[in-house]
């Protein structure tokens, strides 16, 4: 498996699909960066050069944020915006949608499992 900015690319697939498991590089980023460097698109990554490969490594090190730094720069952003009390991020603070999305149905993903909330009894029903 060849290494690229501390993460493993799977090396039987093409390289320009193999880049996009870096964190920060999608088809769009790993298109660019292998034509800059003039890599063909299509080959598997375990028949990429050390040469090749080194170069590609020091150009996204160079060209791009990835990895720890862009996951450090995104949480930086987010504690930025709960300290602002900004709108955004009351809603990360909250565990709720961000981008404007509705709440009533279909949060399933950002506000977590269902929690039902049960109905109390009234203290007559109790007594009896």
């Amino acid at each position: 498996m060849p290494r690229i900015a501390g993460v493993d690319i799977p090396a039987e697939k093409g390289i320009e699909i193999a880049l996009t498991y870096i964190y920060g590089i999608g088809r769009k980023l790993s298109r660019d960066a292998l034509k800059a460097l003039g890599i063909k698109e299509n080959i598997r990554a375990k028949n990429i050069s050390e040469d090749e490969l080194s170069a590609l490594g020091a150009y996204i090190e160079k060209n791009f944020t990835v990895e720890g730094q862009l996951r450090r720069q995104e949480s930086q952003n987010m504690s930025r915006m709960k300290n602002i009390g900004c709108y955004r991020g009351l809603r990360h603070r909250m565990g709720l949608p961000v981008r404007g999305q509705r709440t009533r149905t279909n949060a399933r993903t950002r506000k977590g499992k269902r929690r039902t909330v049960s109905v109390k009894k009234s203290v007559k029903e109790m007594k009896g």
